[in-house]
């Protein structure tokens, strides 16, 4: 049988000494709630801090770790403990994208969560897949564009099928005058190169092209 794996989060919303006996009492209590559950503590974090805020150092280190690692719970003492308001929000809608599953001491199994909160989650995760649709389409016509105006990535990057072609390169100025050239905007530019493995901002794309002309 396979063990799942938990995490553990606790938190306070001040440092007086007095809540830092109830972060104790939070991590006794997940402890064993992962226990009863026949789950494996894998980590544990906690923090001191608004739940309004998601500048949160244990937060922030939780969320690495349920993304680097194969994380199945998140154990907490009840939902105020993840977050209040817009930010908690926010908070569940990552862990449901990494398909962490919530269980709270308070209930003593799965987090339940109102209509309102499920109907919120709904509407987010299809914003999210349209925000990627709008996004690869933005890619789809840039590289159309930039085709139709004579433009080759295969003959320039040897990862896209020229054994001969060049190294990539953390910039490519060359693709990036070329894709000028044919007609593309900055931001179309950015999203092009994107889908060919590098990861430059519009931002960074307007400034190297400018760059680029200055010592032409």
């Amino acid at each position: 049988m396979i063990t799942k794996q938990a995490v553990i989060y606790s938190r306070v919303s001040t440092d007086k000494e007095a809540q830092e006996t109830s972060l104790v009492r939070q991590s006794e209590e997940l402890h064993a709630l992962a226990a009863s559950h026949d789950l494996h503590v894998l980590a544990e974090y906690s923090d001191q801090e608004s739940g309004y805020d998601v500048d949160r150092e244990g937060l922030l280190d939780l969320l690495t770790t349920i993304k680097e690692e194969d994380v199945d719970y998140l154990l907490i003492q009840d939902e105020t403990r993840l977050g209040r308001g817009h930010a908690r929000m926010a908070i569940l809608h990552l862990l449901e994208k990494e398909n962490v599953q919530i269980l709270t001491a308070r209930e003593d199994g799965a987090l339940a969560l109102s209509e309102t909160d499920t109907m919120v989650l709904g509407i987010l995760s299809v914003v999210e897949e349209y925000q990627r649709k709008i996004h690869n389409a933005k890619i789809r016509r840039g590289m159309k564009r930039a085709v139709q105006n004579g433009y080759q990535p295969e003959r320039n990057l040897k990862s896209r099928g020229n054994l001969l072609g060049r190294e990539r390169i953390e910039v490519p100025i060359e693709e990036i005058v070329r894709l000028r050239v044919a007609g593309l905007t900055y931001e179309e530019i950015s999203t092009t190169l994107s889908a060919l493995g590098h990861s430059i901002s519009k931002a960074t794309v307007h400034r190297r092209y400018k760059e680029y002309k200055q010592q032409a």
